[in-house]
């Protein structure tokens, strides 16, 4: 039997992740600011070209997460990226596109996301509601990455496949040195390898690895690059490896288990995470050691 883990829609995580509706803004450089609260961590950027979001938060928190935007800048809404198909993420898009338009700028902002998120919406999961259409980015991608230019710096939106989903892009501000992960990385919380949207723990430990060809460290390996999670603190690189070490451990760990011929309740049994929990599992946290071991067992068995 599957772990509630897996039976769980995203919805339902979008809730689990989302017990703060307060929204809270911090300013990470420059024009790029983080805002968190509204569901999963949302990135703003302001210029005179007016505003950039990466995500879009839940649904309902959609008028606060917009006052918040708008005690930052009052320019219209011109780009959204949804970094994955979760409902903490992509659930204010049809809301924040129309708060987001101006007289100056009544057209729709370009909503862009991986070709697979527009899949996975058009086609829900077994069991799982229709998403409706006004949610669908109306700009997706194919190619291994995107990029324009905007409010005076590059922007790059690169796919990492088959890694938390089957959809994660990752944005890079090229001149703020600003990266955002979406959830393939959430300091003090195990991953949520969505394997039944496509997830790995391959595909993760490659994208993670990929974030920190991209990611540069300051003085003594802290600041350089900074780092804007799914959900939780804003990090830098070497928040990023202690993760990365952290996921690829405990995957080796289990897949040793696996060639000994353990069965996933001996493997769970064996409590490969046993020495990360501390960190990565507190009260209260969406997926529990079992459910993050559970999660990289099936990875590796399909």
């Amino acid at each position: 039997m599957k772990s509630a883990a897996f039976l769980l829609s995203a919805l339902t995580a979008a809730v689990l992740y989302a017990q703060d509706t307060e929204i809270h803004t911090l300013q990470v450089r420059g024009g790029i600011y983080m805002l968190s609260g509204g569901g999963g961590n949302i990135t703003v950027q302001t210029g005179p070209d007016g505003i950039l979001l990466v995500d879009t938060g839940l649904a309902a928190n959609s008028s606060k997460i917009m006052a918040a935007i708008r005690k930052l800048s009052d320019g219209p809404v011109r780009w959204v990226i949804d970094t994955h198909v979760h409902a903490d993420h992509t659930g204010g898009n049809e809301a924040l596109v129309k708060m987001g338009a101006t007289p100056a700028m009544p057209a729709p902002a370009r909503v862009v996301a991986y070709i697979s998120v527009l899949d996975r919406m058009v086609t829900p999961l077994p069991g799982e509601a229709a998403i409706p259409a006004t949610l669908w980015p109306n700009d997706t991608y194919s190619t291994p990455y995107k990029d324009f230019f905007f409010n005076g710096e590059a922007v790059f939106v690169t796919h990492l496949p088959n890694a938390h989903t089957d959809g994660d892009s990752i944005v890079f501000f090229r001149r703020s040195d600003v990266l955002s992960v979406g959830d393939l990385f959430m300091p003090d919380l195990y991953p949520f390898i969505d394997i039944a949207r496509g997830g790995s723990v391959q595909g993760l430990i490659g994208g993670l690895n990929k974030i920190l060809e991209i990611a540069v460290p300051g003085r003594y390996q802290e600041g350089g690059t900074m780092i804007i999670p799914g959900h939780g603190r804003l990090c830098d690189e070497a928040d990023l490896v202690e993760y990365r070490d952290m996921v690829t451990i405990v995957r080796d760990r289990v897949e040793d288990l696996i060639k000994q011929g353990k069965t996933l309740d001996q493997v769970k049994a064996a409590k490969p995470s046993r020495d990360y929990d501390t960190q990565y599992a507190a009260v209260g946290s969406f997926v529990s050691p079992d459910a993050f071991v559970e999660s990289i067992y099936r990875s590796l068995k399909k």
